[in-house]
């Protein structure tokens, strides 16, 4: 008589957009953006299975841009200094890079998918392949791109956990934020 134990669930850690444009100084900084950088290194350094970044690789061109009509500074083009990780940013422990943004007519907030929910990064199909049940995020900004990104994982089905301590948002209170993320059984772990 055999006896199997049950297969332990993965865990995946997603660092986001934790590039040179969204530091101190880049093209669309994110308030305190750099200080998270010891808190994502740690948990880098943690017992995750799988570790993936993502990253804004914008065409020159993207929808996005106040040139082309929209919301945002031209920011994290592909190929250029500000796109790049920060160089603070333990790349050695990463696994597998994420690039999003890529289409020139729609953005990208998430991690997953473009805004039109159209467009798949393989993030998802990359997770399933690996056996990944659980990801804990972290990174940039906590209100735009973490947050787009938990409720994609939460609604394809992942065990969703962010890590606030290693985020940070635009708004100077995140207050409603992190609350609509709980809501929807997101869990916030203020470590």
């Amino acid at each position: 008589m055999t006896s199997s134990l049950p297969a332990v669930p993965r865990r995946a850690l997603l660092v986001i957009d934790v590039q040179n444009d969204f530091m101190p100084g880049g093209a669309l900084a994110v308030p305190g953006g750099d200080l998270i950088l010891p808190a994502v290194n740690a948990l880098l350094t943690q017992n995750f299975d799988v570790r993936i970044a993502s990253r804004d690789w914008h065409p020159e061109n993207h929808v996005s841009f106040v040139p082309q009509g929209g919301d945002w500074p031209v920011h994290c083009v592909a190929g250029t200094q500000g796109a790049d990780f920060s160089p603070r940013l333990d790349q050695s422990r990463l696994s597998h890079i994420v690039h999003k943004g890529l289409d020139p007519a729609c953005d990208s907030y998430s991690a997953f998918f473009d805004n039109d929910q159209r467009h798949s990064t393989g993030l998802d199909a990359l997770l399933r392949g690996l056996g990944v049940e659980s990801v804990t995020i972290c990174g940039l900004a906590l209100d735009f791109c973490v947050a787009a990104t938990a409720r994609d994982a939460r609604k394809l089905g992942f065990d969703t956990v962010i890590k606030r301590a290693a985020c940070r948002g635009i708004a100077a209170d995140d207050t409603i934020c992190l609350s609509d993320l709980g809501a929807l059984g997101i869990k916030i772990d203020a470590t």
